[in-house]
């Protein structure tokens, strides 16, 4: 009977099968001269299409110009138009070229969905008609978003607290910085808010409350050796960054030598990200295998480029002076001077080559100098972030508001332990995490099993900022381990 059954399923599921190939086939004809257009021509130079007719209801216009040049393309399945039913998140892969530099990828977002971007326009015309439709343009003048015109001396938390994940509790040190790195304005540097346009402060503020992943790449960028994807800029309502690589979970079944190097590179970004010299500590809510990228790893030597093409060697002549004045003058007042310069001891290569960070928009920012100043209930007393079942895939418990109120926090180890790297970590119905299955040795020792299960899931009071500490240490010993065998 049962064998009857699952024999009946198979039928079925090879009936349903065929019938879908058939269907797309015949979509595929329907729209054949659809598709013809959609290869020929390049929407990107549309304004309507990047909603740049939109504007100051988007997210900026420095990129503007690249787009309606035809400098910036779709990868070929991206200019199909009707595969964009399965592209929820609005993201695309494109090729950026310039004149001297060549072509290169680049990732384009819509920072949401089409039903979270049709919201917004509705939340802006009911707040300026009252009414759900409106002339979307006009609508912004009357907005909570222009009334922080030329006047306005500052940014402030009062006004933009809890728009947001990013400002859930900002500081104005926070603010300012956000505003004097503000990439959408031609006169960036200042942190005064009256500098700007009145569009651009309201396609800053619109950013900021939609979706302020753009403004935490700006004001935490790459180049300064922030784990995030780099902002390249922005048309109406289209964001380019630059393409990092392949996504964390394509490298799921690596070798294990692999793995141990990509979990090395996560838990120090948790380190980083709760740690730093800037005593700003960025808490990832939304952490999954899809939300990091991996780029590719190795450079060449300096010497290697000797004979580039002019406008390559141009390019990397400007690139040593910046690190000239970088070291020489820098926020931190420290002089780092090089005493041994040759070209064997500089290297050219994807300055990205290591697990970044692709999804920013879930990042609450909390200022340790500002909780340290005000000194709320128990800021002093350590956090540490609770264990809890859950029936979904890359679940997280935190409480935003204990995130901005205390100064010692193990939250970002937390989520890479739990939802990256331990037994507990379930992804595209997966089970065991980035470092399942280790070779015998290591399962035999147990040693890291154990590290794993106390970070994911502490049974000690505190024992996850020691677990944490303890897991960096030895994957860095089995990294080196692995390194000393090739």
């Amino acid at each position: 009977m049962l064998r009857l059954l699952s024999l009946k399923l198979a039928r079925v599921y090879r009936c349903a099968k065929f019938l879908f190939i058939a269907a797309l086939f015949v979509v595929l004809l329907m729209n054949t001269h659809n598709l013809l257009t959609s290869f020929q021509r390049n929407e990107l130079t549309d304004r309507r299409f990047i909603s740049l007719n939109k504007c100051p209801a988007c997210f900026g216009t420095s990129w503007c110009r690249k787009f309606t040049n035809g400098q910036v393309t779709f990868e070929t399945w991206g200019r199909l138009r009707f595969l964009d039913f399965f592209n929820v998140k609005n993201v695309y892969f494109a090729q950026y070229g310039e004149p001297r530099e060549g072509t290169r990828r680049v990732v384009l977002k819509r920072l949401g969905s089409n039903t979270e971007l049709a919201e917004i326009d509705q939340k802006i015309c009911k707040r300026a008609t009252g009414r759900p439709r409106c002339d979307i343009v006009q609508a912004m003048y009357k907005t909570e978003f222009a009334r922080l015109n030329g006047d306005v001396r500052l940014l402030t938390p009062e006004v933009v607290e809890g728009w947001s994940d990013m400002v859930h509790c900002p500081s104005q040190r926070l603010l300012d910085r956000v505003v004097r790195r503000y990439a959408e304005t031609k006169d960036s540097g200042s942190f005064l808010l009256k500098n700007l346009k009145d569009t651009e402060r309201m396609q800053l503020l619109m950013t900021l409350a939609f979706n302020p992943e753009p403004l935490v790449l700006q004001s935490f960028p790459s180049d300064e050796g922030w784990p995030f994807a780099k902002y390249l800029g922005a048309c109406g309502r289209m964001v380019a960054v630059n393409y990092v690589g392949e996504e964390l979970w394509s490298f799921y079944n690596a070798p294990w030598e692999k793995r141990v190097d990509l979990a090395k590179q996560l838990m120090d970004i948790a380190e980083q990200l709760t740690n730093n010299d800037f005593d700003f500590a960025l808490y990832l809510l939304d952490v999954s295998f899809d939300n990091f990228a991996v780029g590719p790893r190795d450079g060449k030597e300096l010497w290697s480029f000797y004979n580039a093409p002019w406008e390559k060697r141009v390019d990397l002549a400007k690139q040593l002076m910046d690190i000239a004045e970088q070291l020489t003058n820098n926020d931190f007042d420290f002089a780092l001077y090089l005493l041994d310069v040759s070209f064997d001891n500089f290297a050219v290569g994807p300055r990205d080559g290591k697990v970044i960070v692709v999804d920013a928009e879930n990042v609450i920012v909390a200022d340790k100098r500002l909780i340290k100043q005000n000194k709320p209930e128990n800021y002093d007393v350590w956090y540490e972030s609770r264990y809890e079942e859950c029936d979904k895939e890359a679940c997280l418990s935190f409480s935003k508001d204990i995130l901005c109120s205390r100064v010692t926090v193990d939250h970002n180890y937390y989520a890479i332990c739990q939802n990256l790297l331990s037994r507990f970590a379930t992804w595209r119905g997966t089970t065991g995490g980035l470092l399942h299955d280790p070779p015998p040795d290591v399962a035999r020792d147990g040693h890291l099993a154990a590290l794993l299960d106390e970070c994911a899931r502490p049974q000690k009071h505190f024992g996850r900022f020691q677990a944490a500490k303890e897991l960096r240490e030895y994957l860095t010993q089995l990294t080196e381990q692995a390194s000393a065998k090739r």
